[in-house]
């Protein structure tokens, strides 16, 4: 994994609860699996005749399409595969498909549309957050859902999509449990070979899809979707990395920006080694947060078993870390805990403070001397399930990420960024460090030239920001919101990784006026 760069895993550790209840909510939307209406009866949106004109001629048969929709995942939700150009430069050569899933309007007499989603990664499965959207309160409150259909895509090279191929699963188990920050040459060894390996993976296992899976060929899709769908303009909610793809589509076709929410925000104008420094200061300021309410519940009565202050617990768990790389721990299956699993075992949770509770069920057992739970929150992180993976999100952060920016240090320049990273991490600092190698096996490159984006002339885009973002840091909220012309600010004072639907009404009213009601929100509203 690349740990510089960000990294959303839709819901965190409460997504297997979450997932256990979808199919009842959607059947009780839809009447029930026995009384499922012809697809084709499900109203859409269906545009004016000649009203959606392709960017250039060449297009016209991709943006010409019509969805074919059909009952999916036990005749819960409606499946269609869009189809697009591998290589936009060459619209008349080979094509890839585009996996998508919708779950119609609770209320299809409030209907406004369509409202496309993405969970960000990059290489998160978008259908698969637009199932878990389908409950209130995972993504969107309940006004929104009955308003519009929530349509997630995987976008190219991930999920259910043509996907991109790096490693196979035993490579990607090893890939995952090694040491993210080597100490010994041994382990430097191990970890420059994997730079080398996942690089000429992609190259051989994915052929000329592998050159083609950048941001920008994904926004193009997304307005190809836009069309599918009968849609004059794009109404869009990304998280994460998918305020990126929003700002980026924003930027390739302005004309076409309905409402578009970007939450959890990507400051797309800095460099990686700078985004990578600076969410290694962010998941720091997630840990001491963690560890501090640990502190303050015990001055109320309870023990923090993580020890008496914040160095001090801060000294424990980094001694976990050591103790665990000389010497994993037995979990109740066939696997060890390795430090590389117990690393994204402890990064994980912090992504949302409900999940607080587990990370202290994880470190507790692990200092006992189990490693059970630190290896299932890590595979839930790499979306590894009882019998392999479940996806290909952990390849394709690989390839979307060093496709878009193949920047890198050898491992000889490591020693030279610690101090700058401990500095503003001391207890990831220089895992994010050693990141900064992590594209230096890249073989392919990208067809797309990199773009200064800015939207101009593009429709109002509320940007959400919170304040103890551990993945995206708050200021990149406050400079992406700059950047774009037409940008609007929405900062929310909190812990956890993006900011609607996470407990904050003054959050979650700006944002359903804006969908429901197109009311702009106040730019630098704070909340």
């Amino acid at each position: 994994m690349k740990p510089g760069f960000v990294r959303w895993v839709a819901l965190v550790l409460v997504a297997a609860l979450v997932l256990a209840g979808i199919g009842v909510a959607a059947l009780a939307v839809l009447g029930g699996a026995d009384e499922r209406p012809d697809p084709a009866s499900i109203p859409t949106s269906t545009p004016a005749p000649g009203s959606d004109t392709p960017p250039r001629p060449r297009l016209a048969r991709f943006y010409s399409q019509t969805l074919t929709w059909d009952w999916c995942r036990g005749g819960i939700d409606l499946c269609s595969t869009l189809e697009v150009p591998l290589d936009y430069r060459h619209p008349g050569g080979e094509t890839i498909r585009i996996a998508v899933l919708r779950v119609p309007a609770a209320d299809p007499g409030q209907r406004l549309g369509s409202l496309v989603v993405n969970p960000g990664g990059p290489g998160a499965p978008g259908t698969d957050y637009a199932e878990s959207a389908a409950v209130p309160g995972n993504v969107f409150t309940a006004p929104v859902l009955r308003a519009y259909d929530i349509v997630g895509f995987d976008p190219r090279g991930t999920g259910s999509s043509d996907p991109v191929d790096c490693l196979s699963d035993d490579q990607l188990d090893a890939y995952v449990a090694q040491d993210p920050d080597p100490e010994t040459p041994a382990e430097a060894r191990t970890y420059t070979g994997f730079v080398d390996a996942i690089g000429a993976g992609c190259a051989e296992r994915s052929g000329a899809l592998a050159a083609h899976v950048t941001t920008i060929e994904a926004a193009r899709d997304l307005d190809v979707l836009r069309s599918a769908l009968g849609e004059s303009t794009l109404t869009y909610y990304g998280a994460s990395y998918g305020t990126e793809l929003g700002a980026t589509y924003a930027d390739l076709f302005p004309d076409r920006v309905g409402r578009l929410v970007l939450d959890g925000a990507v400051d797309v104008s800095l460099s990686s080694r700078e985004l990578s420094l600076q969410q290694a200061g962010g998941f720091e300021t997630a840990l001491r947060a963690y560890v501090q309410s640990c502190l303050d519940d015990a001055e109320e009565g309870d023990d923090c078993f993580l020890g008496d202050t914040l160095d001090a617990a801060l000294a424990r768990i980094q001694q976990l870390l050591a103790d665990v790389d000389a010497n994993p721990l037995p979990t109740d299956g066939d696997r060890e805990l390795e430090v590389g699993n117990a690393f994204y075992g402890l990064i994980l949770p912090l992504y949302s403070r409900e999940s607080w509770p587990a990370l202290s069920q994880g470190l507790r057992a692990a200092f006992d001397g189990d490693g059970t739970l630190l290896l299932r929150y890590s595979d839930i992180y790499s979306s590894r399930g009882p019998d392999g993976y479940t996806d290909n999100s952990t390849e394709a952060f690989y390839a979307i990420s060093c496709l878009d920016d193949p920047w890198s240090i050898p491992a000889s320049e490591v020693p030279t960024e610690l101090p700058d990273f401990e500095a503003a991490s001391p207890t990831f600092g220089d895992v994010f460090a050693w990141g900064l190698t992590g594209c230096g096996g890249m073989q392919v490159t990208s067809s797309e030239k990199p773009r200064d984006i800015r939207a101009a002339g593009a429709a109002p885009i509320v940007v959400i920001g919170t304040t103890r973002d551990p993945a995206t840091p708050y200021d990149w909220a406050v400079h992406l919101a700059r950047q774009l012309e037409s940008g609007v600010l929405v900062s929310r004072d909190g812990d956890g990784h993006t900011g609607y639907t996470e407990g904050n009404t003054c959050v979650d009213d700006a944002v359903d006026d804006y969908f429901l009601a197109g009311a702009v929100p106040e730019d630098g509203l704070s909340c």
